[in-house]
C-alpha cells in the first residue's frame, strides 16, 4: 500500500498548474448515458475517473484517447506520463443498465449514472455507492425526485433497482441543497418529457459546468448557479467539445500551502471568483493575494490569526477544504473555531493531527483549535480524500519526517499531488508502507 514520506519545513516556489475539476467531469462523464457523442478536454487523471471510465464501458460507452492510455485499465497511479486528457466519446450498441458493485462501492458519485439510464434507456439497476467514510450522504432525495418524474423503483439485496415508461418533466423542491441530487435530476430532466423545475437546487461552479455543457449539446437549461433551475425537456443530444473547468479544491489545497510556507507560490489556470470563499479565510488570517487573469500568486502569512468559519453549500467555505485549513489554524496565533454543517463525521483527521503537535478539541460538530501549535512529524492515517491533503499539508510544515499512509484516498481526487509539491521545492516521496 502507497504512503508518502515528507520532511518537514522546506518552502515552496514556483508556479503550479491546477488540473481539471474531479467532481465537474465525474457528472459530464455519466451524461454520456444520455447518448450521442462528444469530446471533452482537460479531464483530470484520477483514480475515480478511472473508475468511472471503466463503468461506463460496462454500460456501452465508447471511449477513446488520444494515445493508449494503460492506466485506463487499471485505475491506480503510476501512469500519468501516457494519460491523455482528452477523451473522444459515444454511444455504443449496448444497452446495459447495471452498474455492479465491484465498480460502485469505491465511489458515491457512481450513483450519478442512475437518472441518465432511466431517463435515456428507462431502466436501470445500480448498486449502493460506497466511498469515503465521512458521512451517510443518503440518496433518498434522488430516489423520491425519480419517483415523482414516474419512475418505479425498489431496493434490494444492495441494489437500486428503477424501471419507467418514460420520465415526464415535474416541480422538485429539494429538502437540502444536494449536489449530486441536483446533476442526478438535471441530467435525467434533459430527455424527460415536458418542464422540469427545482427549487432548493445546489449552486455549485460544478453544477454550472454540467448546465453549460449539456445546453452547449443542446438541452434546454436555465438558472443553474442559482438556487431554481428549469429544464425543458429534448429528444436528442448534439455532438460538441467541451474543456471542463479547473478543480477549485485542489486550488484550495496549494492555496493553504502557500499561506504555510508559500515563498511567493502561483496557481495558474484558475478563476478566482469560485475561490472568493477560500481566499476570503486566508485573508482573514493575513494572507495577502495577487490575482491576474488565470493565476493567483501568493506567499506563506508570517503571523497568521485564528479565525471561526462554518461549512456551508456553496457560495460558503466548502467542506472539502475544512481538513486543509486546519494544519494553518493549528500554527496560528489564537484560537480558531470550524463549524461542520455539511457531514456529521468529518473529523476523523482531528486525531491524527492531534498526534503531530495540534491542539484541537471536538465538540459534536464544532472543532476547537486552540492556536499556537509547533507540528512535529509523525505516522498518520488517512481516513478519507480531504483528509489526506490536509495531513500532507500539516506534514509540509512538521519539523522532521512525516509517514502518511493509505494515500489511495489521496489519488481519488488529486493528481499527482507528490509530483507537484516535489516541483515547488517540497520534500515529499511515494513510497511502499511498511507493513507489521
Amino acid at each position: 500500500m502507497d504512503a508518502f514520506r515528507i520532511v518537514g519545513g522546506h518552502p515552496l516556489r514556483g508556479s503550479v498548474r491546477i488540473s481539471g475539476s474531479k467532481n465537474a467531469a465525474l457528472p459530464i462523464l455519466f451524461s454520456s448515458l444520455l447518448g450521442g457523442s462528444f469530446s471533452l478536454s482537460n479531464i483530470p487523471c484520477l483514480r475515480d475517473v478511472k473508475t468511472t471510465l471503466l463503468l461506463l464501458e460496462q454500460l456501452g460507452i465508447r471511449i477513446s484517447v488520444a494515445e493508449e492510455t494503460p492506466g485506463l485499465r487499471d485505475p491506480s497511479p503510476g501512469s500519468d506520463s501516457s494519460w491523455s486528457d482528452r477523451l473522444e466519446i459515444s454511444e455504443g450498441e449496448t444497452s446495459s443498465f447495471e452498474a455492479p458493485y465491484d465498480l460502485v462501492r469505491t465511489m458515491r458519485a457512481s450513483v450519478l449514472c442512475l437518472g441518465p439510464l432511466l431517463a435515456r434507456r428507462k431502466k436501470a439497476r445500480v448498486s449502493l455507492p460506497g466511498g469515503c467514510l465521512i458521512g451517510a450522504r443518503p440518496i433518498d432525495m434522488h430516489l423520491k425526485a425519480f419517483e415523482r418524474m414516474g419512475a418505479t423503483i425498489t431496493i434490494h439485496h444492495g441494489y437500486i433497482d428503477a424501471e419507467t415508461d418514460g420520465l415526464e418533466g415535474c416541480e422538485i423542491s429539494l429538502p437540502y441543497p444536494t449536489v449530486t441530487g441536483t446533476e442526478n435530476i438535471m441530467m435525467a430532466a434533459v430527455l424527460a418529457k415536458g418542464k422540469t423545475t427545482v427549487t432548493n437546487a445546489a449552486e455549485e461552479p460544478e453544477i454550472v459546468d454540467l448546465a453549460d455543457f449539456l445546453v452547449a449539446r443542446g438541452a434546454r437549461i436555465t438558472g443553474a448557479g442559482s438556487s431554481t433551475i428549469r429544464i425543458e425537456g429534448v429528444d436528442r443530444l448534439d455532438p460538441v467539445h467541451f474543456s471542463v473547468m479547473f478543480d477549485r479544491i485542489e486550488a484550495g489545497t496549494f492555496l493553504v500551502g502557500a499561506a504555510l510556507l508559500g515563498d511567493e507560490v502561483t496557481i495558474r489556470e484558475v478563476n478566482p471568483a469560485p475561490l472568493s470563499s477560500i481566499l476570503d479565510v486566508l485573508m482573514a488570517m493575513g494572507a495577502e493575494a495577487e490575482s491576474r487573469p488565470g493565476q493567483i500568486t501568493m506567499s506563506a502569512i508570517r503571523n497568521p490569526r485564528g479565525v471561526s468559519i462554518r461549512t456551508l453549500p456553496y457560495p460558503g467555505f466548502p467542506t472539502d477544504m475544512q481538513a486543509q485549513i486546519l494544519p494553518l489554524m493549528a500554527i496560528a496565533k489564537g484560537p480558531s473555531t470550524v463549524v461542520e454543517t455539511v457531514f456529521e463525521n468529518r473529523f476523523t483527521h482531528v486525531m491524527e493531527m492531534n498526534r503531530m503537535g495540534a491542539n484541537i478539541e471536538i465538540h459534536g460538530s464544532q472543532a476547537m483549535v486552540r492556536g499556537g501549535s509547533r507540528l512535529e512529524g509523525a505516522a498518520v492515517m488517512a481516513s478519507d480524500l480531504r483528509a489526506s491533503a490536509g495531513l500532507v499539508l500539516a506534514g509540509l510544515i512538521a519539523e522532521g519526517e512525516t509517514e502518511v499512509r493509505r494515500v489511495y484516498h489521496i489519488d481519488r481526487g488529486y493528481e499527482a499531488i507528490e509530483k507537484k509539491l516535489e516541483a515547488l521545492g517540497a520534500r515529499i516521496k511515494r513510497i511502499q508502507e511498511e507493513l507489521p
